[in-house]
């Protein structure tokens, strides 16, 4: 089997075995069995740090009646974590080599997402950006090392290609230095303006030769993270609901919650994982918005184990907001999450107007449970795996149908001869 570890020579047009250096050359998007490589798994795994010290803080934000403040800088910082995670991904997938060098240089963003990690609390906190900025620079000068080592091993079009990234990248890092130089209300202004054009700079690199990036390791490694973000979000309500328990004896108070949160989270794996998404990822203008649209499929998983968190706080009076508050803090990035994988995945593979109504209506039906008091998340859980029940029926009795109809059709065809 070939792994991104043991690129194949006939694809890579790298020779076999294991050198210290090779060149950085792209990899074929033809390759068969290409699968995450042990390194990006560890890459995504250090990533979970950052997001966890968000999630955090964003409890501490949502507990303590500061919603606004704390989902604003929340959105700042995943947006930095996320997007230096697609970065590196999208490349990966593209010209992993994994040699010395390539593997060096990809422990060093590992290193930068650490200090990222390190200054979350002060931007929540203090709105001091500056480690976030010096995190996401460590991991800023590792991209674009990385580009300019594509660069010097191609030539042409893909060379222009790998030099327009290792400027738009390097440019870009200079213009974050606003959230650290400037007045804190101008601020969010820099992040917007900063997040867009970030986000144009893989169109306008790729406009004269698209990287050959690989479809199914992509989907591959969005579904990995995914489920990663999932598990964050499980430990985190765990551990609430633990402290809840011990700390106040609210078993009773917060079984609903645990439960709740519970079913929610099958839900969502469930309903990410049971389209095969690769077969819809053709061409880059596809994949963008694919790419781009899972900023809020992560950011809003995340958020729904810090609503548990909050929801638990609220319930043992820990948290200083109404049960209003701590509900529509699982409930609305609950149905943001459904509505976002509706739109990216499911509704390509939903077939009449029944099949693709099951996750809309599912989102706002969780919308209206966060009016139901103390037994909102519940509710919420109990919906969301009713929307995994009816889907399954309704394709059932799709396929069901389908085949009664073949069947008729054959049986129509062949009893003529028989």
């Amino acid at each position: 089997m070939t792994t991104s570890s043991t690129p194949p020579p006939a694809s890579s047009g790298r020779p076999a075995g294991r050198r210290p250096l090779r060149r950085l050359t792209a990899r074929g998007r033809d390759e068969a069995h290409r699968v995450a490589s042990p390194l990006e798994l560890f890459f995504d795994l250090c990533f979970v740090v950052a997001i966890a010290q968000a999630g955090v803080q964003l409890v501490h934000a949502v507990a303590e009646g500061h919603a606004g403040e704390g989902i604003l800088n929340y959105a700042m910082v995943f947006f930095a974590i996320w997007w230096a995670w697609m970065n590196f991904t999208w490349f990966a997938s593209a010209y992993d080599n994994d040699d010395v060098l390539y593997r060096v240089v990809t422990l060093v963003q590992v290193a930068g997402v650490l200090v990222l990690a390190a200054g979350v609390s002060q931007a929540f906190e203090e709105h001091e950006f500056l480690a976030v900025w010096l995190g996401y620079m460590i991991m800023r000068v590792a991209m674009t090392a990385q580009w300019l080592r594509a660069a010097r091993s191609t030539e042409g079009a893909e060379r222009t290609m790998a030099l327009r990234y290792a400027a738009g990248v390097s440019l870009c890092m200079v213009g974050w230095l606003g959230l650290v130089v400037l007045p804190e209300d101008a601020r969010p202004w820099v992040f917007l303006v900063m997040a867009v054009l970030e986000m144009c700079v893989p169109p306008y690199a790729e406009k004269d030769h698209p990287t050959s990036w690989h479809p199914h390791h992509i989907s591959e490694r969005y579904g990995l993270f995914t489920i990663i973000v999932l598990g964050e979000t499980i430990a985190a309500a765990t551990v609430a609901v633990k402290s809840g328990v011990e700390e106040n004896d609210a078993l009773a108070d917060l079984l609903p919650i645990a439960a709740g949160g519970l079913l929610i989270i099958f839900a969502a794996w469930w309903i990410y994982f049971v389209v095969p998404i690769h077969g819809h990822l053709r061409s880059n203008r596809q994949a963008f918005l694919w790419g781009y649209g899972h900023y809020l499929i992560f950011s809003s998983a995340a958020a729904i184990g810090a609503g548990l968190e909050v929801a638990v706080e609220q319930a043992v009076g820990k948290a200083h907001i109404s049960t209003l508050a701590a509900s529509a803090a699982v409930t609305l990035p609950t149905a943001l999450f459904l509505l976002t994988v509706w739109g990216l995945h499911s509704r390509f593979y939903k077939v009449g107007i029944a099949q693709q109504l099951v996750l809309p209506t599912t989102a706002l039906l969780v919308i209206v449970c966060t009016f139901l008091g103390g037994w909102a998340v519940f509710a919420a859980g109990i919906v969301s795996a009713l929307a995994v029940a009816t889907g399954t029926t309704l394709t059932a009795r799709m396929v069901a149908r389908e085949r009664g109809t073949s069947g008729s059709s054959g049986e129509r065809a062949t009893s003529p001869v028989a």
